[in-house]
């Protein structure tokens, strides 16, 4: 058996929902930011200060997408420019390794074309590396920037690969980020045993105020995948961050994590919207702005507006109007495209204040008064929430803020079973 062990190395030694996929997700523009002066150092950054000491005389296995960059640059370049590294194999997850797929689309094997290394798709038929390429490697790294939200499926990868990880007696490595959303917010119904999906994977609330190292940890040490206690775990940790941080605070520039999560604004209320794909409306998607703005045909705008601005401080609602269109390779099929819909905009004031699971149970509320009980689809409704809970209240009626409230209790039981895999205070 593999000791598990987590790799604190820092500067000093020498050294950072998708939702129901029948219609597309988050965006991907690949931008070559330069090198910000951040006040966080990420587990990347940390690495490449380290010159990969870590992953000198090894070949190397990387999870990566196109916010896999330090210094202005992608990891897996770096990797394979390296003398001392032998970049063997990329894995490209939801979107793929450059981040250009619509959500919920297969990504196909390849080549890249700047490293010429192989690429496999963890999102198609396989999602999980095979065994057969493990046997080849000495190290997997994980290296993608989460958006804090338990339905976006880069933490299901991460996990699985854990697991395949394990299975193979290839030690894990993952390059802790920033959860943009802070460390210290915990919302949302907690996962119930039963409704574990690619997009619910582990028994966490849906804004879980972790880091994808801390959550790593706390798969293993919860035993949320098989052979768990096999996985020999080692996170980079970042420099400088701490839990009150939102992203605007880490001074890191945003890469869109996936095609219709363009802006910090948009992962900010994406944790509430994304309930939205469970509906007739649209959540914004085939516009410039997912996810801060929604609607449907024949809405009254004005209300939906003033229930989201009665949700959450920090933020404006006013009523929107708008068509969705094709935007392919972001959301080539939105829903009521080419439809005139009305809704609402969101305008993020201050984003410390924002809660954006009370603004999505607030717009989902007014949503079900005002076109009816069909505009819930259930099971995709269940399979976001993790629970039947939220489609009942909802269908039943219950005024939102009782449905906030009713996860009250969940939530603090899981603030005390994370504590033990905290990396940052």
């Amino acid at each position: 058996m593999k000791s598990a062990a987590v790799l604190l190395i820092g500067l000093f030694l020498g050294l950072g929902c998708e939702g129901p996929p029948d219609h597309s997700d988050p965006d991907h523009s690949d931008p070559d930011p330069e090198p910000a002066l951040e006040a966080v150092a990420t587990g990347a950054d940390v690495l490449r200060n380290s010159g990969f000491a870590v992953l000198a005389g090894k070949r190397v296995g990387l999870i990566a997408n196109q916010t896999s960059r330090t210094g202005g640059l992608h990891l897996a370049d770096l990797l394979h420019d390296h003398p001392e590294v032998r970049l063997a194999a990329l894995f490209g997850p939801e979107h793929g390794l450059r981040g250009d797929a619509d959500a919920g689309l297969e990504v196909e094997d390849g080549i890249d074309d700047d490293t010429g290394v192989p690429v496999y798709s963890l999102y198609g038929d396989r999602r999980a590396p095979d065994a057969e390429v493990l046997a080849e490697l000495d190290v997997l790294v994980f290296d993608i920037q989460d958006v804090g939200a338990r339905f976006y499926t880069y933490i299901a990868t991460m996990g699985l690969a854990m697991e395949a990880a394990a299975a193979a007696g290839v030690p894990f490595v993952v390059l802790d980020r920033p959860n943009p959303l802070g460390g210290e917010r915990v919302d949302g119904f907690v996962l119930e045993s039963g409704f574990e999906s690619f997009v619910g994977p582990y028994p966490i609330p849906v804004q879980h105020g972790l880091t994808v190292g801390e959550l790593a940890r706390m798969i293993q040490g919860r035993s949320w995948i098989e052979g768990a206690s096999e996985v020999d775990l080692q996170v980079i940790p970042m420099e400088g961050w701490s839990r009150a941080m939102l992203w605007p605070d880490t001074g890191l520039p945003w890469i869109p994590t996936s095609p219709n999560i363009p802006t910090f604004e948009a992962a900010l209320v994406y944790p509430g919207m994304c309930f939205l794909e469970a509906t007739t409306a649209n959540e914004g998607r085939g516009t410039e702005t997912p996810f801060p703005v929604a609607g449907a045909p024949g809405l009254d705008g004005d209300r939906l507006a003033a229930a989201a601005g009665r949700a959450s401080a920090g933020l404006t609602a006013e009523a929107h109007r708008y068509t969705p269109i094709s935007l392919p390779g972001r959301s080539t099929n939105p829903r009521h495209r080419d439809t005139e819909v009305v809704g609402i905009r969101l305008t993020v004031t201050h984003a410390e204040e924002v809660r954006p699971l009370a603004l999505g149970v607030q717009v989902l509320a007014e949503l079900v008064a005002q076109m009816g009980p069909d505009a819930v689809r259930a099971s995709g409704m269940n399979r976001l929430a993790g629970t039947e809970r939220l489609t009942e209240a909802l269908l039943g009626g219950r005024a939102a803020d009782e449905i906030v409230q009713s996860w009250a209790e969940e939530v603090e039981a899981f603030r005390t079973l994370r504590a033990p895999y905290l990396l940052y205070d």
